[in-house]
Protein backbone atom coordinates (compact mmCIF):
# COMPACT_ATOMS: atom_id res chain seq x y z
CA UNK A 1 0.00 0.00 0.00
CA UNK A 2 1.23 3.78 -0.95
CA UNK A 3 1.14 5.87 2.25
CA UNK A 4 -0.04 9.51 1.12
CA UNK A 5 2.44 12.07 2.27
CA UNK A 6 2.48 13.29 5.64
CA UNK A 7 0.44 16.72 6.83
CA UNK A 8 2.98 19.31 7.24
CA UNK A 9 2.97 20.04 11.11
CA UNK A 10 5.11 22.90 12.89
CA UNK A 11 8.02 21.16 14.68
CA UNK A 12 7.67 21.49 18.63
CA UNK A 13 10.82 20.87 21.60
CA UNK A 14 8.07 21.50 24.59
CA UNK A 15 4.69 22.21 25.60
CA UNK A 16 5.40 25.91 26.50
CA UNK A 17 6.75 26.43 23.02
CA UNK A 18 3.47 24.55 21.79
CA UNK A 19 1.14 27.33 23.93
CA UNK A 20 2.94 30.02 23.23
CA UNK A 21 2.95 29.95 19.41
CA UNK A 22 -0.58 28.64 19.74
CA UNK A 23 -1.75 31.65 22.16
CA UNK A 24 -0.03 34.31 19.47
CA UNK A 25 -1.04 32.48 16.18
CA UNK A 26 -4.60 31.70 17.07
CA UNK A 27 -5.10 34.46 20.05
CA UNK A 28 -8.65 35.73 19.18
CA UNK A 29 -10.09 32.24 18.37
CA UNK A 30 -12.12 29.75 20.71
CA UNK A 31 -9.91 27.73 22.23
CA UNK A 32 -12.39 25.91 25.40
CA UNK A 33 -16.22 26.22 25.34
CA UNK A 34 -17.39 25.97 28.93
CA UNK A 35 -20.51 25.91 30.78
CA UNK A 36 -19.51 26.63 34.56
CA UNK A 37 -23.29 26.22 35.49
CA UNK A 38 -24.93 27.48 33.02
CA UNK A 39 -27.25 25.81 30.29
CA UNK A 40 -24.98 27.45 27.10
CA UNK A 41 -21.62 26.99 26.33
CA UNK A 42 -19.11 30.01 26.22
CA UNK A 43 -15.56 30.32 24.72
CA UNK A 44 -12.53 31.04 26.20
CA UNK A 45 -10.04 32.46 23.39
CA UNK A 46 -6.45 31.39 23.16
CA UNK A 47 -4.87 34.76 24.15
CA UNK A 48 -6.40 34.50 27.88
CA UNK A 49 -5.13 30.64 28.05
CA UNK A 50 -1.78 31.92 27.72
CA UNK A 51 -2.82 34.91 30.33
CA UNK A 52 -4.01 32.95 33.09
CA UNK A 53 -1.13 30.23 32.44
CA UNK A 54 1.49 32.89 32.67
CA UNK A 55 -0.59 33.81 36.03
CA UNK A 56 -1.18 30.73 37.58
CA UNK A 57 2.29 29.67 37.42
CA UNK A 58 3.84 32.58 38.03
CA UNK A 59 2.03 32.72 41.62
CA UNK A 60 2.88 29.09 42.17
CA UNK A 61 5.99 30.13 41.67
CA UNK A 62 5.79 33.03 44.51
CA UNK A 63 4.03 30.17 46.64
CA UNK A 64 7.59 28.91 46.49
CA UNK A 65 6.76 25.88 44.42
CA UNK A 66 9.69 25.71 41.87
CA UNK A 67 10.44 22.58 41.07
CA UNK A 68 7.97 20.75 43.21
CA UNK A 69 5.36 17.82 42.21
CA UNK A 70 1.73 19.53 41.94
CA UNK A 71 -0.87 17.12 42.04
CA UNK A 72 -4.19 17.82 39.49
CA UNK A 73 -7.38 15.63 40.55
CA UNK A 74 -10.84 16.25 39.39
CA UNK A 75 -13.51 16.79 36.15
CA UNK A 76 -12.25 17.71 32.48
CA UNK A 77 -12.81 20.97 32.96
CA UNK A 78 -10.96 24.55 32.15
CA UNK A 79 -9.33 24.94 35.42
CA UNK A 80 -7.60 21.34 34.81
CA UNK A 81 -6.36 22.54 31.75
CA UNK A 82 -4.54 25.86 33.14
CA UNK A 83 -3.42 23.94 35.97
CA UNK A 84 -1.57 21.69 34.12
CA UNK A 85 -0.22 23.98 31.67
CA UNK A 86 0.72 26.19 34.26
CA UNK A 87 2.66 23.56 36.64
CA UNK A 88 4.58 21.68 33.42
CA UNK A 89 5.61 24.74 31.34
CA UNK A 90 7.89 26.58 33.92
CA UNK A 91 7.05 25.73 37.91
CA UNK A 92 7.53 21.87 38.29
CA UNK A 93 6.49 18.50 37.74
CA UNK A 94 2.83 17.89 37.52
CA UNK A 95 1.40 14.96 38.91
CA UNK A 96 -2.26 13.96 37.15
CA UNK A 97 -4.41 11.55 39.24
CA UNK A 98 -7.39 10.06 39.09
CA UNK A 99 -10.55 11.18 40.17
CA UNK A 100 -11.89 7.60 40.56
CA UNK A 101 -9.61 6.08 42.87
CA UNK A 102 -10.85 5.23 46.19
CA UNK A 103 -8.78 7.72 48.74
CA UNK A 104 -6.29 5.43 50.18
CA UNK A 105 -5.14 5.09 46.77
CA UNK A 106 -5.33 8.84 46.17
CA UNK A 107 -2.92 9.02 49.50
CA UNK A 108 -0.58 6.55 48.17
CA UNK A 109 -0.13 8.22 44.60
CA UNK A 110 0.58 11.50 46.61
CA UNK A 111 2.72 10.14 48.30
CA UNK A 112 5.08 8.17 46.18
CA UNK A 113 5.02 11.51 44.33
CA UNK A 114 6.35 13.19 46.86
CA UNK A 115 3.46 15.60 46.38
CA UNK A 116 3.66 19.34 47.70
CA UNK A 117 0.65 20.87 46.51
CA UNK A 118 -2.46 19.48 44.90
CA UNK A 119 -4.94 21.57 43.04
CA UNK A 120 -8.39 19.51 43.48
CA UNK A 121 -11.92 20.21 42.47
CA UNK A 122 -14.83 20.78 44.74
CA UNK A 123 -16.06 17.14 44.88
CA UNK A 124 -12.84 15.80 46.13
CA UNK A 125 -13.26 18.72 48.86
CA UNK A 126 -14.13 16.02 51.69
CA UNK A 127 -11.12 13.67 50.40
CA UNK A 128 -8.49 16.02 50.37
CA UNK A 129 -9.07 17.57 53.78
CA UNK A 130 -8.48 13.91 55.04
CA UNK A 131 -5.13 13.22 53.12
CA UNK A 132 -3.82 16.80 53.46
CA UNK A 133 -4.57 16.04 57.54
CA UNK A 134 -2.68 13.35 57.66
CA UNK A 135 0.48 14.21 55.50
CA UNK A 136 2.79 17.32 56.82
CA UNK A 137 4.83 17.22 53.54
CA UNK A 138 1.91 18.87 51.72
CA UNK A 139 2.18 22.23 51.17
CA UNK A 140 -0.72 23.80 50.13
CA UNK A 141 -4.22 22.90 48.76
CA UNK A 142 -5.65 24.98 46.00
CA UNK A 143 -9.73 24.68 45.19
CA UNK A 144 -10.33 24.80 41.50
CA UNK A 145 -14.05 25.85 42.33
CA UNK A 146 -12.92 28.41 45.85
CA UNK A 147 -14.09 31.46 45.24
CA UNK A 148 -11.43 32.88 47.84
CA UNK A 149 -8.15 32.04 50.09
CA UNK A 150 -8.54 30.56 53.24
CA UNK A 151 -6.49 30.16 55.95
CA UNK A 152 -5.66 26.79 54.91
CA UNK A 153 -7.16 26.54 50.91
CA UNK A 154 -6.05 28.83 48.35
CA UNK A 155 -8.60 29.70 45.91
CA UNK A 156 -7.05 28.79 41.78
CA UNK A 157 -9.11 32.22 40.63
CA UNK A 158 -7.24 33.82 43.78
CA UNK A 159 -3.95 32.75 42.82
CA UNK A 160 -4.39 33.83 39.13
CA UNK A 161 -5.79 37.36 39.97
CA UNK A 162 -2.23 37.62 42.13
CA UNK A 163 -0.06 36.27 39.21
CA UNK A 164 -1.73 39.41 37.19
CA UNK A 165 -1.05 41.62 39.43
CA UNK A 166 2.75 40.11 40.21
CA UNK A 167 3.37 40.23 35.86
CA UNK A 168 2.25 43.73 35.98
CA UNK A 169 4.96 44.76 38.47
CA UNK A 170 6.85 42.83 36.34
CA UNK A 171 7.59 39.47 37.94
CA UNK A 172 8.87 37.70 35.23
CA UNK A 173 10.03 34.49 37.18
CA UNK A 174 7.58 31.46 35.29
CA UNK A 175 7.27 33.54 31.83
CA UNK A 176 11.00 33.41 31.60
CA UNK A 177 11.78 29.59 33.22
CA UNK A 178 13.89 27.10 31.48
CA UNK A 179 12.16 24.04 29.68
CA UNK A 180 14.62 21.21 30.10
CA UNK A 181 12.75 19.01 27.08
CA UNK A 182 14.45 15.76 28.31
CA UNK A 183 14.29 15.90 31.86
CA UNK A 184 11.13 14.99 33.95
CA UNK A 185 7.71 16.90 33.70
CA UNK A 186 5.36 14.63 34.49
CA UNK A 187 4.36 11.27 36.72
CA UNK A 188 1.57 9.80 35.33
CA UNK A 189 0.04 6.34 37.03
CA UNK A 190 -0.62 3.49 34.70
CA UNK A 191 -4.37 1.89 35.03
CA UNK A 192 -2.77 -1.21 35.11
CA UNK A 193 -5.54 -3.80 34.58
CA UNK A 194 -4.03 -6.75 36.31
CA UNK A 195 -1.50 -5.40 39.33
CA UNK A 196 -0.51 -2.63 41.04
CA UNK A 197 -0.27 0.89 39.40
CA UNK A 198 3.63 2.25 38.12
CA UNK A 199 4.63 5.39 37.68
CA UNK A 200 5.74 6.42 34.35
CA UNK A 201 8.40 9.29 34.36
CA UNK A 202 7.27 11.54 31.05
CA UNK A 203 9.33 14.29 29.72
CA UNK A 204 8.63 17.52 27.40
CA UNK A 205 9.78 15.83 24.30
CA UNK A 206 8.07 12.76 25.01
CA UNK A 207 4.68 14.25 24.85
CA UNK A 208 5.98 17.01 22.19
CA UNK A 209 7.81 14.66 19.36
CA UNK A 210 3.98 12.05 20.04
CA UNK A 211 1.87 15.33 19.53
CA UNK A 212 3.65 16.42 16.02
CA UNK A 213 3.90 13.08 14.64
CA UNK A 214 0.03 12.69 15.74
CA UNK A 215 -0.51 15.66 13.33
CA UNK A 216 1.29 14.74 10.67
CA UNK A 217 -1.02 11.41 10.10
CA UNK A 218 -4.64 12.42 10.71
CA UNK A 219 -5.43 16.05 9.87
CA UNK A 220 -6.55 18.38 12.74
CA UNK A 221 -7.30 22.37 11.85
CA UNK A 222 -7.99 25.02 13.73
CA UNK A 223 -11.52 24.63 12.87
CA UNK A 224 -12.05 21.54 14.69
CA UNK A 225 -13.96 21.14 17.75
CA UNK A 226 -12.91 18.42 19.88
CA UNK A 227 -15.88 17.03 22.75
CA UNK A 228 -14.16 15.84 25.62
CA UNK A 229 -15.25 12.59 27.39
CA UNK A 230 -12.58 10.54 28.84
CA UNK A 231 -10.81 11.22 31.93
CA UNK A 232 -8.10 13.78 31.27
CA UNK A 233 -5.55 12.82 33.60
CA UNK A 234 -5.34 9.73 31.55
CA UNK A 235 -2.39 9.92 28.94
CA UNK A 236 -4.42 9.35 25.74
CA UNK A 237 -7.29 12.12 26.88
CA UNK A 238 -4.48 15.00 27.56
CA UNK A 239 -1.66 14.43 25.10
CA UNK A 240 -4.60 13.40 22.52
CA UNK A 241 -7.49 14.89 23.35
CA UNK A 242 -6.33 18.38 25.20
CA UNK A 243 -2.45 19.27 24.16
CA UNK A 244 -3.24 18.42 20.60
CA UNK A 245 -6.22 20.40 19.56
CA UNK A 246 -4.44 23.12 21.40
CA UNK A 247 -1.24 22.53 19.15
CA UNK A 248 -3.22 23.14 15.71
CA UNK A 249 -5.35 25.88 17.17
CA UNK A 250 -8.54 24.16 17.36
CA UNK A 251 -11.26 24.26 20.54
CA UNK A 252 -12.41 21.53 23.02
CA UNK A 253 -15.90 21.56 24.55
CA UNK A 254 -15.89 20.06 27.97
CA UNK A 255 -19.12 17.00 28.06
CA UNK A 256 -21.35 17.35 31.11
CA UNK A 257 -21.22 13.98 31.05
CA UNK A 258 -21.54 10.33 29.14
CA UNK A 259 -25.45 10.58 29.40
CA UNK A 260 -24.81 14.17 27.96
CA UNK A 261 -22.59 13.17 24.76
CA UNK A 262 -24.78 14.00 22.23
CA UNK A 263 -26.72 16.39 23.56
CA UNK A 264 -23.32 18.55 24.11
CA UNK A 265 -22.30 17.47 20.54
CA UNK A 266 -25.02 18.95 19.16
CA UNK A 267 -25.09 22.42 21.13
CA UNK A 268 -21.40 23.14 20.09
CA UNK A 269 -21.18 21.25 16.22
CA UNK A 270 -17.98 18.93 17.12
CA UNK A 271 -16.25 17.62 14.17
CA UNK A 272 -13.58 15.62 16.36
CA UNK A 273 -14.42 12.50 18.85
CA UNK A 274 -12.00 10.56 20.51
CA UNK A 275 -13.39 7.99 22.49
CA UNK A 276 -13.03 4.37 23.62
CA UNK A 277 -14.76 1.22 21.88
CA UNK A 278 -17.39 0.96 24.03
CA UNK A 279 -18.73 4.23 23.39
CA UNK A 280 -18.92 4.24 19.78
CA UNK A 281 -20.29 0.35 19.66
CA UNK A 282 -23.15 2.16 21.81
CA UNK A 283 -23.35 4.47 19.43
CA UNK A 284 -23.64 2.87 16.67
CA UNK A 285 -26.23 0.05 17.93
CA UNK A 286 -28.62 3.14 18.92
CA UNK A 287 -28.25 4.42 15.07
CA UNK A 288 -29.66 1.06 13.91
CA UNK A 289 -31.97 0.97 16.65
CA UNK A 290 -33.73 3.98 15.39
CA UNK A 291 -33.60 2.86 11.69
CA UNK A 292 -34.59 -0.44 12.33
CA UNK A 293 -37.64 1.15 14.32
CA UNK A 294 -38.44 3.50 11.36
CA UNK A 295 -38.54 0.36 9.16
CA UNK A 296 -35.86 1.98 7.30
CA UNK A 297 -33.52 -0.89 7.47
CA UNK A 298 -33.43 -1.45 3.75
CA UNK A 299 -33.68 1.32 1.88
CA UNK A 300 -30.90 2.59 4.53
CA UNK A 301 -28.53 -0.42 3.22
CA UNK A 302 -29.60 0.32 -0.16
CA UNK A 303 -28.48 3.88 -0.07
CA UNK A 304 -25.22 2.69 1.42
CA UNK A 305 -24.70 0.51 -1.50
CA UNK A 306 -25.27 3.35 -3.58
CA UNK A 307 -23.00 6.24 -2.00
CA UNK A 308 -20.35 3.53 -1.55
CA UNK A 309 -20.29 3.03 -5.57
CA UNK A 310 -20.47 6.45 -5.74
CA UNK A 311 -17.51 7.22 -3.50
CA UNK A 312 -15.09 5.24 -5.97
CA UNK A 313 -15.35 7.46 -8.12
CA UNK A 314 -15.00 10.55 -6.25
CA UNK A 315 -18.45 11.63 -5.79
CA UNK A 316 -18.86 11.92 -2.07
CA UNK A 317 -22.64 12.74 -1.25
CA UNK A 318 -23.37 10.77 1.90
CA UNK A 319 -23.76 13.72 4.38
CA UNK A 320 -26.37 14.86 2.75
CA UNK A 321 -27.70 11.23 2.37
CA UNK A 322 -27.99 10.24 5.04
CA UNK A 323 -27.94 13.88 6.97
CA UNK A 324 -30.49 13.01 9.54
CA UNK A 325 -28.10 10.79 11.21
CA UNK A 326 -24.97 13.52 11.37
CA UNK A 327 -27.70 15.91 12.72
CA UNK A 328 -27.84 13.67 16.04
CA UNK A 329 -23.95 14.36 16.51
CA UNK A 330 -24.72 18.54 15.72
CA UNK A 331 -23.76 18.07 11.44
CA UNK A 332 -20.06 18.16 11.82
CA UNK A 333 -18.46 15.36 12.76
CA UNK A 334 -15.99 14.19 10.27
CA UNK A 335 -14.03 12.21 12.73
CA UNK A 336 -14.11 9.77 15.08
CA UNK A 337 -10.97 8.14 17.08
CA UNK A 338 -10.92 5.10 18.91
CA UNK A 339 -8.34 4.03 21.39
CA UNK A 340 -7.66 2.39 24.66
CA UNK A 341 -8.98 -1.27 23.55
CA UNK A 342 -9.60 -3.25 19.96
CA UNK A 343 -12.76 -1.18 18.55
CA UNK A 344 -15.11 -3.98 16.61
CA UNK A 345 -14.51 -3.69 13.07
CA UNK A 346 -17.88 -3.39 11.86
CA UNK A 347 -18.50 -0.36 13.48
CA UNK A 348 -15.57 1.46 12.15
CA UNK A 349 -16.87 0.43 8.57
CA UNK A 350 -20.10 0.81 9.00
CA UNK A 351 -19.76 4.29 10.42
CA UNK A 352 -17.73 5.16 7.14
CA UNK A 353 -20.92 3.81 5.39
CA UNK A 354 -22.86 6.50 7.14
CA UNK A 355 -19.85 8.93 6.21
CA UNK A 356 -18.09 9.31 9.44
CA UNK A 357 -14.83 8.54 9.05
CA UNK A 358 -13.43 6.12 12.65
CA UNK A 359 -10.12 4.65 12.81
CA UNK A 360 -8.10 3.47 16.10
CA UNK A 361 -4.96 3.71 17.51
CA UNK A 362 -2.52 2.14 19.88
CA UNK A 363 -0.46 3.39 22.73
CA UNK A 364 0.42 2.89 26.25
CA UNK A 365 0.89 5.18 29.03
CA UNK A 366 4.63 4.69 28.89
CA UNK A 367 4.62 5.99 25.27
CA UNK A 368 3.15 9.35 26.06
CA UNK A 369 1.08 7.56 24.29
CA UNK A 370 0.83 6.61 20.83
CA UNK A 371 2.96 3.81 19.62
CA UNK A 372 0.66 3.40 15.80
CA UNK A 373 -2.37 4.98 14.71
CA UNK A 374 -4.58 4.81 11.81
CA UNK A 375 -4.22 7.56 9.22
CA UNK A 376 -7.10 9.11 7.88
CA UNK A 377 -6.02 8.57 4.28
CA UNK A 378 -4.46 4.72 4.97
CA UNK A 379 -6.45 2.83 7.54
CA UNK A 380 -7.25 -1.02 8.24
CA UNK A 381 -10.03 -1.53 10.39
CA UNK A 382 -8.61 -4.42 12.25
CA UNK A 383 -4.94 -3.07 12.38
CA UNK A 384 -4.28 -0.64 14.97
CA UNK A 385 -2.68 1.57 12.27
CA UNK A 386 1.04 2.57 11.23
CA UNK A 387 4.00 3.37 13.56
CA UNK A 388 4.54 6.85 14.06
CA UNK A 389 7.24 8.25 11.97
CA UNK A 390 10.50 8.79 13.12
CA UNK A 391 10.22 5.36 15.49
CA UNK A 392 10.79 1.83 15.26
CA UNK A 393 8.70 -1.01 15.96
CA UNK A 394 9.42 -4.48 15.71
CA UNK A 395 7.82 -8.10 16.56
CA UNK A 396 9.97 -10.17 18.98
CA UNK A 397 9.39 -13.83 20.12
CA UNK A 398 7.01 -14.86 16.87
CA UNK A 399 5.30 -17.94 17.80
CA UNK A 400 4.26 -20.70 15.21
CA UNK A 401 1.39 -18.22 14.06
CA UNK A 402 3.83 -14.99 13.61
CA UNK A 403 2.58 -13.61 16.74
CA UNK A 404 4.97 -11.63 19.62
CA UNK A 405 5.63 -9.25 21.54
CA UNK A 406 5.43 -4.99 19.97
CA UNK A 407 8.52 -3.27 21.04
CA UNK A 408 9.07 -0.02 19.92
CA UNK A 409 11.79 2.71 20.28
CA UNK A 410 11.98 6.53 19.63
CA UNK A 411 11.28 9.80 21.52
CA UNK A 412 7.71 8.98 22.20
CA UNK A 413 9.26 6.37 25.10
CA UNK A 414 9.38 7.51 28.53
CA UNK A 415 12.09 8.09 30.99
CA UNK A 416 11.67 4.48 32.95
CA UNK A 417 9.15 3.85 36.06
CA UNK A 418 9.67 6.42 38.56
CA UNK A 419 11.96 5.22 41.92
CA UNK A 420 11.13 1.65 40.14
CA UNK A 421 14.74 1.06 38.51
CA UNK A 422 13.75 -3.21 38.47
CA UNK A 423 10.68 -2.69 36.17
CA UNK A 424 12.10 -0.06 34.09
CA UNK A 425 15.14 -2.31 33.40
CA UNK A 426 12.50 -4.81 32.53
CA UNK A 427 10.79 -2.69 30.13
CA UNK A 428 13.23 -1.05 28.28
CA UNK A 429 15.94 -2.39 26.97
CA UNK A 430 18.57 -0.82 24.87
CA UNK A 431 16.27 1.76 23.83
CA UNK A 432 13.17 -1.17 23.04
CA UNK A 433 10.20 -0.42 25.24
CA UNK A 434 8.71 -3.96 25.38
CA UNK A 435 5.21 -3.63 25.29
CA UNK A 436 3.89 -6.23 26.88
CA UNK A 437 0.88 -6.28 23.98
CA UNK A 438 1.32 -9.59 21.64
CA UNK A 439 0.76 -9.02 17.70
CA UNK A 440 2.01 -9.38 14.23
CA UNK A 441 2.33 -6.62 11.35
CA UNK A 442 1.52 -7.11 7.92
CA UNK A 443 2.98 -6.44 4.74
CA UNK A 444 2.17 -3.07 4.35
CA UNK A 445 3.57 -2.10 7.82
CA UNK A 446 -0.27 -2.07 10.04
CA UNK A 447 -0.15 -3.35 13.35
CA UNK A 448 -2.22 -6.07 14.12
CA UNK A 449 -3.09 -6.33 18.26
CA UNK A 450 -3.71 -9.72 19.62
CA UNK A 451 -3.87 -9.37 23.61
CA UNK A 452 -1.68 -8.86 26.31
CA UNK A 453 1.25 -10.95 26.81
CA UNK A 454 0.17 -11.32 30.87
CA UNK A 455 -3.56 -12.44 29.79
CA UNK A 456 -2.43 -15.17 27.48
CA UNK A 457 -3.81 -18.85 28.47
CA UNK A 458 -1.60 -21.47 27.82
CA UNK A 459 -3.02 -24.84 27.33
CA UNK A 460 -1.61 -28.08 28.11
CA UNK A 461 -0.17 -28.88 24.75
CA UNK A 462 1.10 -25.63 24.62
CA UNK A 463 -0.94 -23.51 22.44
CA UNK A 464 -1.60 -19.99 23.28
CA UNK A 465 -4.74 -19.03 22.98
CA UNK A 466 -5.40 -14.81 23.51
CA UNK A 467 -8.63 -13.92 25.62
CA UNK A 468 -9.20 -11.02 24.02
CA UNK A 469 -9.48 -12.54 20.80
CA UNK A 470 -12.51 -14.42 21.85
CA UNK A 471 -14.19 -11.65 23.97
CA UNK A 472 -14.10 -9.66 20.76
CA UNK A 473 -16.18 -12.14 18.70
CA UNK A 474 -18.85 -12.47 21.91
CA UNK A 475 -19.01 -8.92 22.26
CA UNK A 476 -20.03 -8.53 18.44
CA UNK A 477 -23.22 -10.84 19.68
CA UNK A 478 -26.45 -8.81 19.99
CA UNK A 479 -27.05 -11.16 23.31
CA UNK A 480 -23.70 -10.34 25.17
CA UNK A 481 -23.26 -6.88 26.98
CA UNK A 482 -19.89 -7.61 27.77
CA UNK A 483 -17.78 -10.64 28.22
CA UNK A 484 -14.55 -11.92 30.52
CA UNK A 485 -12.35 -14.84 28.94
CA UNK A 486 -9.90 -17.08 31.03
CA UNK A 487 -8.69 -20.30 31.36
CA UNK A 488 -9.46 -22.34 34.13
CA UNK A 489 -8.08 -25.75 35.84
CA UNK A 490 -10.04 -29.12 35.30
CA UNK A 491 -9.22 -32.41 35.25
CA UNK A 492 -5.52 -31.65 34.35
CA UNK A 493 -6.04 -29.68 31.77
CA UNK A 494 -6.98 -26.11 31.03
CA UNK A 495 -10.30 -25.41 30.07
CA UNK A 496 -11.57 -21.36 28.17
CA UNK A 497 -14.84 -20.35 30.03
CA UNK A 498 -16.17 -17.16 29.84
CA UNK A 499 -18.45 -15.27 31.87
CA UNK A 500 -20.98 -13.29 29.98
CA UNK A 501 -23.04 -10.08 31.34
CA UNK A 502 -25.94 -9.91 29.00
CA UNK A 503 -27.56 -7.15 26.68
CA UNK A 504 -30.69 -7.38 29.09
CA UNK A 505 -32.21 -4.54 26.73
CA UNK A 506 -31.90 -6.27 23.31
CA UNK A 507 -33.27 -9.25 25.22
CA UNK A 508 -36.40 -7.64 26.67
CA UNK A 509 -37.24 -6.35 23.35
CA UNK A 510 -36.64 -9.21 21.14
CA UNK A 511 -38.77 -11.54 24.24
CA UNK A 512 -40.90 -9.32 25.37
CA UNK A 513 -44.26 -11.05 24.45
CA UNK A 514 -42.45 -14.35 25.93
CA UNK A 515 -40.19 -13.40 29.11
CA UNK A 516 -37.22 -15.51 29.38
CA UNK A 517 -36.16 -17.33 32.59
CA UNK A 518 -32.17 -17.46 33.64
CA UNK A 519 -31.98 -20.95 32.53
CA UNK A 520 -33.59 -20.37 29.55
CA UNK A 521 -31.37 -17.54 28.91
CA UNK A 522 -28.07 -19.20 29.32
CA UNK A 523 -29.20 -22.20 26.93
CA UNK A 524 -29.49 -19.42 24.26
CA UNK A 525 -26.26 -18.14 25.07
CA UNK A 526 -24.87 -21.73 24.47
CA UNK A 527 -25.95 -22.22 21.46
CA UNK A 528 -25.24 -18.97 20.72
CA UNK A 529 -21.54 -19.48 21.84
CA UNK A 530 -21.91 -23.22 19.96
CA UNK A 531 -21.56 -20.96 16.46
CA UNK A 532 -18.74 -19.12 17.47
CA UNK A 533 -16.60 -22.00 18.57
CA UNK A 534 -17.32 -23.62 15.26
CA UNK A 535 -15.60 -20.64 13.86
CA UNK A 536 -12.47 -20.99 16.07
CA UNK A 537 -9.75 -24.31 16.20
CA UNK A 538 -10.78 -26.51 18.83
CA UNK A 539 -8.35 -25.58 21.85
CA UNK A 540 -10.08 -21.93 22.02
CA UNK A 541 -13.31 -23.54 22.44
CA UNK A 542 -15.32 -22.13 24.76
CA UNK A 543 -16.22 -25.00 26.85
CA UNK A 544 -18.09 -23.15 30.05
CA UNK A 545 -19.99 -20.10 30.68
CA UNK A 546 -21.58 -17.92 33.26
CA UNK A 547 -24.21 -15.35 33.32
CA UNK A 548 -23.49 -12.42 35.69
CA UNK A 549 -26.17 -10.12 36.41
CA UNK A 550 -23.21 -7.18 37.94
CA UNK A 551 -21.01 -5.32 35.42
CA UNK A 552 -17.64 -6.18 35.22
CA UNK A 553 -15.15 -3.40 37.42
CA UNK A 554 -13.09 -1.67 35.08
CA UNK A 555 -10.43 1.43 34.87
CA UNK A 556 -11.46 5.02 34.19
CA UNK A 557 -10.67 4.06 29.85
CA UNK A 558 -13.54 1.62 30.57
CA UNK A 559 -11.41 -1.93 30.28
CA UNK A 560 -11.81 -4.65 32.26
CA UNK A 561 -10.13 -4.92 35.69
CA UNK A 562 -9.03 -8.74 35.38
CA UNK A 563 -7.54 -9.26 38.71
CA UNK A 564 -10.62 -7.71 40.36
CA UNK A 565 -12.20 -11.11 38.26
CA UNK A 566 -10.40 -14.41 37.65
CA UNK A 567 -6.29 -13.27 37.21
Amino acid sequence: MKQSPYYDARKIENIKQLVNESCEIFKNRPAYYVKNGTSQYTAILYKQVKEDMDALGTALIKLGLKNHRIAIIGENCYEWAISYLAVINGTGIAVPLDKQLPKHEIESCIKRARVSAIIYSEKLEETITEITNKNSTIQYCIGMDLQENSEKKYSLKRLIQIGKEELEKGNKTFVNAEIKEEEMAEILFTSGTTSESKAAMLSHKNIAFNIYEQCRMIYIDKTDIFLSVLPIHHTYECTCGFLTPLYRGAAVAYCEGLRHIQKNMKEVHVSVFLTVPLILETMYKKIWEGIQKQGKTRIVNKMIKITNALDKIGVHVKRKVFASIHEQFGGKVRLFIAGAAAINPEVAQGFRDLGILAVQGYGLTECAPIVALNRDKEYKDAAVGLPLAETELKIVDENDEGIGEIITKGNHVMLGYYENEEETKKAIKDGWFYTGDMGYMDKDGFVYITGRKKNVIITKNGKNVYPEEIESLLNENDYIQESLVYGKEENGDVVIVADIRLNTEYIEEKWKDNPKTLEELKQIIWEEVKKINNNLVIYKHIKEINIREKEFEKTTTMKIKRYKEHV
